[in-house]
């Protein structure tokens, strides 16, 4: 069966138009609570949300779905991703849910599923509950109403665990550190973990008004952070995104640092500190300098497509630990069971005080390759892969790179484009290599 609602991260969209309106959202949790009644009689949810207004309306109309399903429900307010899939977990939930719409401006909000080991859920998960949604509803009588409560000090209960994940050895005790929250779903928990840890905080996005989630601020809006940090003369900037499943940093120089950069700083520390480290996985748009500095200290690396699920789903097919896309969603299985920004940033501030090295220092073999990335908008029935003049100019501007590149073109998920990227050690080659093959896919 063809999934009509699910995306590659729950179901998402614009508030008040489909499926983003109250009465879907009510169908979907009767739905989904059908499906967990199937293995459970008395089924209970967990309930997350980031800080957009229309949070309160999809919480009522998942609350009373669940409810009308004879599933219970309990209530966690704002709280990070990670943080809802790690309560679901430790409270032995049949589920964990999250509303949250992640980068995405205010006016998008998002509903998406944590089973009870905290992991995401699989295609076929998915698709019974989109069955489910097919059928009449089964409306529990009075009797066999679900209930709903809620769970004191879940913001508190989830610092702690951010909190154990920090070296015990250790502490923050000197460091000033800037915090972007995003005016998202950590706005109140990130300050808190750093600062428990010892560190001066300087916030910046935590005052969320339910309609300024992202603006300007975020993991996705660095800027911010930058000035933050310079203004403040910080040790640290971190930057989450309005779920805090995404990372970016920033040194006190205000060097802006992405996920493929901490991602092989996270690998690096392990090494130094004589862990094992056999693989470590990326996406197809990992920059290269990280696959080259894996492989020259004997780990594997290996590119999972595009989206932080598929990368677990690599992980754990090989029983690996590590991963992450440039985009700031980082993996640390040994950790949590899911991407979290805020315990990247501590396993990256880890490494710099176990080292007393700067991000700078630690990353001083990695350079990051150019890339130049050009969208090419596809005619209606346009067969871009059975372009002989494509395949032939890809060959020759492969044969060109000569191993020290890489060529990348993939048609976007969402809208009809073509994403061409080349990567390489000149960043005039990458850009001349990728504006000659877009010449090619607008002759095809």
């Amino acid at each position: 069966m063809t999934r009509s609602y699910f995306g590659t991260d729950g179901i998402r969209g614009t508030v008040g138009q489909p499926p983003i309106t109250p009465d879907f959202v009510l169908r979907l949790a009767h739905a989904v609570g059908r499906v967990l009644k199937r293995t459970e009689s008395r089924p209970t949810v967990l309930i997350g949300k980031d800080t957009r207004i229309s949070g309160y309306m999809l919480e009522s109309a998942l609350e009373s779905g669940f409810n009308s399903a004879g599933v219970d429900v309990v209530l966690l307010g704002p709280l990070p991703t990670p943080g809802v899939a790690y309560l679901t977990r430790a409270q032995r939930a049949s589920l964990g849910v999250v509303i949250s719409a992640s980068h995405n401006p205010y006016h998008d909000n998002g509903i998406k599923f944590f089973s009870a080991q905290g992991t995401k859920l699989p295609d076929e998960w998915e698709t019974a509950v989109e069955a489910a949604l097919q059928e009449d509803p089964v409306w529990a009588d009075s009797a066999t109403l679900g209930k709903a409560r809620r769970l004191d000090d879940a913001a508190g209960r989830y610092i702690e665990f951010c909190k154990s994940t920090f070296a015990s050895d250790l502490t923050l005790r000197g460091m000033t550190i800037a915090v972007d929250g995003a005016h998202g779903a950590a706005y109140h928990i990130a300050p808190k973990v750093f600062h428990e840890l010892g560190a001066e905080i300087v916030c910046i996005g935590c005052s969320p008004d339910g309609l300024n989630i992202n603006d300007h601020v975020g993991a996705t809006h660095p800027q911010a952070l930058i000035e933050a940090v310079r203004a403040n003369g910080a040790h640290f900037g971190v930057a989450l995104d309005g779920d805090a499943d995404r990372l970016q940093l920033v040194d006190a120089d205000g060097r802006l640092y992405n996920g493929d950069e901490l991602l092989y700083l996270m690998a690096a520390d392990r090494l130094d500190r004589g862990e094992s480290l056999p693989g470590v996985v990326g996406t197809l748009m990992t920059n290269m300098a990280v696959e080259v500095a894996l492989k020259s200290r004997g780990v594997e690396f290996v590119r999972a497509k595009v989206g932080d699920r598929y990368v677990l789903e690599e992980l754990e097919k090989r029983g690996w630990v590590l991963g992450g896309e440039g985009s700031g969603h980082l993996l640390a299985l040994d950790k949590h069971t899911t991407g979290d920004g805020l315990i990247s940033a501590l396993q990256v501030l880890t490494a710099t005080v176990r080292s007393g090295r700067s991000l700078a220092q630690l990353l001083r073999g990695v350079s990051l390759f150019p890339q130049t990335l050009i969208n090419v908008r596809l005619q209606a029935g346009q067969d871009w892969k059975s372009s002989a003049t494509l395949a032939s100019e890809t060959r020759q501007v492969e044969a060109e790179l000569a191993g020290q590149g890489r060529v990348l073109i993939r048609a976007s998920g969402t809208e009809p484009v073509l994403r061409v990227m080349v990567e390489a050690r000149d960043a005039q080659q990458a850009r001349s290599s990728a504006e000659r093959l877009v010449r090619a896919v607008n002759v095809a």
